[in-house]
């Protein structure tokens, strides 16, 4: 679920989400245009469950972890460097950033982006309690003032066979997946538990915590 790295770019017709016909119309004409800072489909999808117009944007910063790093405060400079990447282009805009990694064992986990990586982090993870780290940045681009949380989220996988791992991962092909799994589809099958506040934040945007920074920067949700 960690975002591909790409040049910021203007958003196009196909980049905008909009609201319900009447939805929010009146008191949005009163607020900044909103822009997510990511490609993720996944991110995109959960945004509109809040009813509000928004765009996409592409964030362009490093990605490459610090020495030493910990998963907390690289989750948490990232969803800022991301906001603060897309606000340089949309200075107008109100910009929520978003990143996230996934943690084992004190093992940083990423996308596998192939089938035999994905095989080999399912495995390794049969069993297993991973935590995902997300952070959220809300940046008003106008005046730079920003707000950045990190909420963590863990999962406690079932002891998985390597039959119940290959058919899941040719059903569902969870290849840009942080963990190689998608909670919101078949990846659900894969664990025993949850242990956190926000399942939103499992898919790469917390939407609990992002309703609490966009009412404080002035945007009410409902």
């Amino acid at each position: 679920m960690h975002d591909s790295l790409q040049k910021t770019i203007e958003s196009t017709p196909s980049d905008s989400h909009t609201a319900a016909p009447g939805q929010y119309t009146d008191r949005m004409s009163e607020h900044p245009p909103i822009y997510l800072a990511s490609t993720s489909r996944y991110r995109a999808q959960l945004l509109t469950r809040l009813g509000l117009p928004f765009r996409t944007a592409a964030p362009h910063c490093d990605e490459t972890p610090k020495d030493g790093e910990s998963a907390h405060a690289l989750v948490a400079r990232l969803a800022l460097s991301k906001a603060s990447s897309v606000a340089s282009h949309h200075p107008e805009g109100l910009i929520i950033g978003s990143d996230q990694i996934a943690e084992v064992e004190g093992t940083l986990l990423g996308k596998p982006g192939h089938f035999e990586k994905a095989t080999a982090q399912l495995k390794a993870l049969s069993g297993q309690r991973v935590t995902f780290h997300t952070g959220l940045c809300v940046m008003d681009a106008r005046s730079g003032d920003h707000q950045t949380v990190v909420e963590p989220f863990s999962v406690v996988f079932r002891q998985l066979n390597s039959q119940q791992i290959e058919r899941y991962l040719w059903k569902e092909k969870p290849f840009d997946c942080a963990g190689s799994f998608k909670s919101e589809g078949l990846g659900i099958a894969l664990f025993e538990r949850f242990e956190g506040r926000d399942p939103t934040s499992l898919i790469g945007l917390p939407l609990m915590q992002l309703v609490n920074l966009l009412s404080n920067a002035g945007i009410d949700v409902p």
